[in-house]
């Protein structure tokens, strides 16, 4: 796939994917109503550093898929070459925890447990989502170089030095 056309691709998807997930259905559960709870303050400033940092891992990956793997995170889509640069060097599913991240990071801005449910449904669909389709089709594509790269680099906790495989 040429670069213009997974750079659409993946724009399209950023706002249709991750944009319902961590950001339309968030707002639909809160309406994005801040609750007052006393003494909230330092947890409101931890909620935004991580929905920030989220946003900027969220935005790497999707620039991974485009400039190292020619592809989009759509499987429909998917990259012709193996994503392992980058942020994809500390963990396999960066898109996935990092958008546990911002819903986490919603939850302590808005004050909201209703988000930490939708945080746990979430992780069950992306964990059971990677288990029986992306890893078997990985393995099945990539061979070799995918089973390295999984052995290597964890799926949803980030190793702290970069894999240098």
């Amino acid at each position: 796939m040429r670069r213009s056309v997974a750079a659409v691709g993946s724009t399209v998807f950023f706002f249709v994917g991750p944009g319902t997930v961590a950001g339309l259905v968030p707002w639909l559960l809160t309406r994005w109503h801040m609750r007052e709870l006393p003494l909230w303050a330092p947890m409101r400033l931890l909620g935004a550093a991580m929905i920030a940092a989220a946003l900027v891992v969220i935005l790497q990956a999707f620039v991974r898929f485009v400039v190292e793997g020619f592809g989009t995170p759509v499987p429909v889509a998917a990259p012709d070459r193996l994503v392992v640069g980058g942020i994809y060097r500390h963990v396999r599913n960066p898109m996935y925890v990092a958008l546990l991240t911002a819903i986490l990071g919603q939850a302590l801005l808005l004050a909201q447990p209703v988000l930490l449910l939708w945080a746990l449904a979430v992780w069950l669909a992306f964990s059971t989502f990677v288990r029986l389709y992306e890893e078997p089709v990985l393995a099945r594509r990539f061979g070799e170089s995918y089973a390295t790269y999984r052995r290597n680099v964890p799926a949803w906790w980030p190793r702290l030095s970069p894999w240098r495989g």
